[in-house]
């Protein structure tokens, strides 16, 4: 699995707005992508487990996934929405 580290910049931290457009992307991509906080690693596509992360802007999250493509995807998402 391929991996890129990101600091969220939203205000408001991944709450359930961003983190459901995470979600629907993740879904959309249709592979295996985890998200990573300190040592809890969950499954993005799940709402609710990318909700109990409790993500705060300035916080540093792990972001991988087994295609460097649908990585690649996603990179360009954090940038532009979180």
């Amino acid at each position: 699995m391929a991996e890129f580290l990101y600091t969220i910049t939203d205000e408001l931290g991944l709450h359930a707005r961003p983190a459901g457009i995470l979600v629907k992307k993740v879904r959309e991509l249709g592979e295996g992508v985890t998200l990573t906080k300190g040592e809890k690693t969950v499954d993005a596509s799940k709402l609710f487990a990318i909700t109990g992360l409790g993500i705060k802007c300035g916080e540093t999250v792990s972001v991988a996934a087994e295609n460097d493509k649908t990585l690649a995807e996603l990179k360009k998402f954090f940038e532009e929405n979180l």
